[in-house]
């Protein structure tokens, strides 16, 4: 049987062509689509809305971060997709111990490409991956390139208020938008204030849609708060999802500059 390494170092076998797929992401179930794997595809999580005909109809194992395990033994998958960041750990070893999981780590665009890369390859599929990839490239190589990047800081959280550190795919997705981190030096997700954003000079404020859903009222409150700072919101799919989510972000990307017009 095949062999395959995922990001985290694990390898696994797989049969030939896996007939029955998992996916605990909602990213990597989008790819999935978009892979054709409409018959393969068994099962997802309650937050995998993309497809929608999916989400009404597959059958759904829990969330990312509390997987019905049972749920997928009980589908007899040939594969599992999952993520280091998004599901815990002692979960996925749960899994693996009756079937194959590849596990991706995922901070920058070439890591996401080569997730799809190797989903292609997993699941016989690597022509459409291969397409795929080639138009995410073509339409983030057609990005323009900023001399003076905007510095941003990107909230995913309130009360408190969280943002993305410099190891977030985050991080990497808002370079190519243009815009500096100015937590680009901190890990994961800090917490910050009103009082450091200003400390820091912060530019712009990206309010993401997920994973605390930012509506017009904290945008409001926010942009009363700090009137010097543009404070906008951000679809958290452009930003967050690495699977063929990113076909469409550097439209997006282009689009929220323009709205700055910075």
């Amino acid at each position: 049987m095949p062999l395959f390494t995922d990001h985290i170092g694990q390898n696994i076998e797989l049969p030939q062509n896996p007939r029955r797929i998992v996916s605990l992401l909602p990213s990597q179930t989008e790819l999935l689509f978009d892979l054709g794997l409409e018959e393969e595809t068994v099962g997802i999580t309650k937050f995998c809305v993309r497809p929608a005909s999916w989400f009404r109809e597959k059958k759904r194992v829990g969330g990312p971060k509390s997987v019905n395990i049972e749920a997928v033994r009980a589908l007899q998958p040939e594969l599992v997709l999952a993520n280091k960041e998004e599901n815990i750990r002692e979960e996925i070893m749960a899994i693996a111990a009756f079937c194959p999981v590849w596990t991706s780590d995922i901070s920058t665009l070439e890591q996401a490409i080569d997730m799809i890369n190797t989903v292609g390859e997993m699941t016989q599929t690597r022509e459409k991956a291969v397409d795929i990839i080639d138009c995410i490239r073509e339409g983030f190589g057609g990005l323009d390139k900023y001399a003076r990047p905007l510095r941003t800081a990107y909230f995913i959280w309130q009360e408190p208020y969280m943002v993305a550190g410099g190891d977030t795919f985050i991080n990497d997705m808002m370079q190519y938008c243009g815009m500096e981190n100015i937590f680009q030096n901190q890990t994961r997700y800090p917490i910050t204030t009103p009082e450091e954003l200003q400390q820091l000079g912060c530019a712009c404020i990206l309010l993401s849609s997920e994973p605390f859903p930012f509506k017009a009222s904290h945008q409001a409150a926010l942009q009363e708060l700090l009137p010097g700072i543009k404070v906008l919101l951000a679809d958290g799919e452009m930003f967050s999802w690495y699977g063929s989510r990113l076909l469409e972000a550097p439209r997006y990307f282009s689009s929220l500059r323009a709205v700055l017009g910075f």
